[in-house]
C-alpha cells in the first residue's frame, strides 16, 4: 500500500494531484505549524494571460501555530470578492460552468479554520476527477504520532496504515534519506511532473497555476491523462 502525507493547501496545482492520485491513502497534514509566504492559503490563477494571485485572508498570521488553529477572515474584501474574480478571468474557458459551481460550492460555505477550507478544496476537486484514494486527517486519525521527530513520525503513520510505501514531494529529498526508510521496510519515493502543457487564453502558456486554470480547460478525461504525467525517483 502506499501513503503519502502533506499540508493541506488551496485549491493546489496539478501536481499535489499527481501525488494524491498515486497513493492508497492519503494524509491532511493538517497539525504542522503554518507557513509564510507559503502556498498554504493562497494560489494562483490566470487573469489577462498572466498569473495573479488569490489568497485567503487570515485573522492571524504566524508560523508557530498549527494549521488547524489557523483562523480564516471571510469578512474581508479580498475573500468577499474572490469568486468574482474568478469569475471574470475565466467565464469565457471551455468548462467554466462545471469548475465554477464546483469552486463556487467550496467558497460559499463556512468555515472556521484554514484547515477546513484547504481539505475541502482538495477534496471537491478529487470527487469530480472521480479520484478513489482515501483520505485521513492527521490531527484526528495520527495524534497520537504528534511529537516523534519528523522521519519517525511519518514512518509511524506508514506503519499505521499497514503501508509498505511512501511517497513524498521532490523538495522532500532535501529532507528525509531513503535508508533510514528502508531500515523501516518502507520504500520511500519522490515524485516528479513531467512538463505539462494545454490550451489556455493566449498563445503563451503560464505553467503550475491552481488546480482551477487546469479544469478550466480541460475535460474530466483530458485532466486524468494529465495526472499520470509524473515519474517515482
Amino acid at each position: 500500500m502506499k501513503v503519502a502525507i502533506m499540508q493541506p493547501y488551496f485549491f493546489p496545482y496539478i501536481g499535489y494531484f499527481q501525488l494524491i492520485n498515486a497513493v492508497d491513502y492519503f494524509v491532511f497534514y493538517d497539525d504542522v505549524n503554518y507557513i509564510k509566504q507559503g502556498w498554504i492559503n493562497r494560489n494562483r490563477i490566470l487573469v489577462n494571460n498572466e498569473a495573479k494571485y488569490i489568497t485567503i485572508p487570515l485573522k492571524k498570521l504566524s508560523s508557530f501555530i498549527p494549521i488547524k488553529n489557523i483562523e480564516i477572515n471571510p469578512e474581508l474584501k479580498e475573500y468577499k470578492t474572490m469568486l468574482k474574480t474568478i469569475e471574470m478571468a475565466y467565464k469565457k474557458a471551455p468548462y467554466f460552468h462545471a469548475i465554477f459551481n464546483l469552486i463556487n460550492e467550496v467558497l460559499n460555505k463556512e468555515y472556521k479554520t484554514l484547515a477546513e477550507i484547504t481539505i475541502k478544496s482538495v477534496k471537491s476537486c478529487c470527487e469530480y476527477l472521480d479520484i478513489k484514494t482515501q483520505f485521513y486527517v492527521a490531527s484526528e486519525d495520527f495524534a497520537t504520532t504528534k511529537g516523534l521527530e519528523r522521519a519517525e513520525r511519518l514512518q509511524t503513520i506508514c506503519k499505521q496504515l499497514h503501508a509498505n510505501q511512501y511517497i513524498n514531494a521532490l523538495g522532500g529529498q532535501e529532507l528525509y534519506s531513503k535508508e533510514d526508510f528502508t531500515k523501516e521496510k518502507i520504500q520511500l519515493q519522490f515524485i516528479q511532473s513531467k512538463a505539462i502543457t494545454y490550451k489556455q487564453f493566449g498563445n503563451h502558456f503560464v505553467p503550475w497555476l491552481s488546480i482551477m486554470d487546469v479544469l478550466m480547460f480541460n475535460s474530466k478525461e483530458e485532466v486524468r491523462v494529465i495526472l499520470g504525467k509524473y515519474e517515482l525517483m
